[in-house]
């Protein structure tokens, strides 16, 4: 829908929930991101959320908002708190975790499909888990009911679910980070492939030891690089992109797999926020570790405080595929039904 920017007043395709423009976000962040941030205060008030990382207590150290958590309060994802000086998630223990979970048969339709080690597989079954929970504000996230939800699994029950006909797990959510040692304690007791979808905003630590699970499996990390510029990504997620980034390096940096790919990239194409120069940008960044990692770009679909706009257009689409073509050598679109 065309509306107005609140800054410059030019109409474009924007959300009610985000009047802001791409060109006001891009060259008057000091203006458009105050904003931006009432924009996330009020959606994490809405959940019963801290509206900004918490700076005072004890030191989470599991993503990129540092929080610092009081006693009997939570951090920004509203998972890990602090109970009786220790950080851990608000289930009582780190071998407990809202989660939730199903079988996908294999092919499965996930984005890293085209790239995984089960690509050719015609039998067996992917275990799907999914976090309920995320150190993100996505305005557009299309899982955004991880907050109303409340089952838990222990390790114990997810390991159960593994049986002889699971070649693989994919955790995603939400995202895994804030239960992370969930995931990994799982990944410990299976002898099964093992992938993850992330926000990749996990801390350098933790970095590792997803690498040398998803390496030491055979599987693969998909991390979602929502934008490359800092100012639109705090305004589209209400966080920093820096540990993204940081951890993609670094992840290709130590643990370089081409087949499987250790690494695939996806970027979704947002109307009036992500556009060729964002998605080129972010294509660049890629290339400058190696053009032949994979990246696909998604189509937007209406969800949560961004259900006002529109699919995205056919123009926009092949126009970032153009744009990120230009320095990867694996670029696609993972769903192009959803074009307008």
């Amino acid at each position: 829908m065309m509306t107005s920017c609140i800054l410059c007043g030019k109409d474009s395709v924007l959300s009610r929930a985000l009047p802001v423009c791409l060109s006001c976000i891009r060259t008057h962040p000091e203006k458009a991101l105050p904003l931006a941030e009432a924009v996330h205060r009020r959606i994490k008030r809405e959940y019963a959320m801290p509206e900004t990382p918490p700076d005072r207590g004890v030191l989470c150290g599991f993503c990129v908002n540092d929080c610092r958590i009081e006693e009997g309060y939570s951090g920004y994802c509203g998972v890990r708190r602090n109970t009786h000086g220790s950080v851990m998630p608000r289930s009582g223990s780190e071998d407990t975790a809202f989660v939730e979970c199903y079988y996908d048969l294999l092919p499965t339709n996930c984005v890293s499909m085209d790239y995984c080690g089960e690509r050719h597989s015609t039998t067996g079954k992917n275990l799907a888990v999914f976090y309920e929970s995320c150190t993100y504000n996505c305005l557009f996230c299309q899982n955004w009911h991880y907050r109303t939800v409340s089952g838990t699994m222990s390790v114990g029950e997810l390991v159960s679910r593994v049986d002889e006909e699971t070649a693989c797990i994919c955790y995603f959510g939400g995202d895994p980070t804030p239960q992370i040692m969930h995931a990994l304690n799982v990944a410990k007791r299976v002898d099964v492939r093992v992938c993850w979808e992330t926000n990749g905003a996990f801390s350098r630590n933790l970095a590792r030891r997803v690498g040398r699970t998803a390496f030491a499996s055979g599987g693969t990390i998909k991390f979602d690089l929502k934008a490359y510029s800092d100012s639109l990504h705090y305004a589209l997620c209400g966080a920093s992109n820096r540990n993204t980034l940081s951890n993609f390096t670094y992840i290709h940096e130590q643990f370089h797999r081409r087949e499987p790919p250790i690494l695939v990239a996806s970027s979704l194409l947002v109307p009036g926020y992500i556009d060729e120069k964002e998605i080129s940008d972010i294509a660049q960044f890629i290339s400058a570790l190696d053009p032949d990692i994979p990246y696909s770009l998604l189509a937007f679909h209406p969800h949560f405080k961004f259900s006002d706009l529109p699919c995205t257009s056919r123009e926009l689409a092949y126009g970032c595929l153009e744009a990120a073509s230009k320095h990867l050598s694996r670029v696609g679109i993972g769903n192009p039904w959803l074009l307008t």
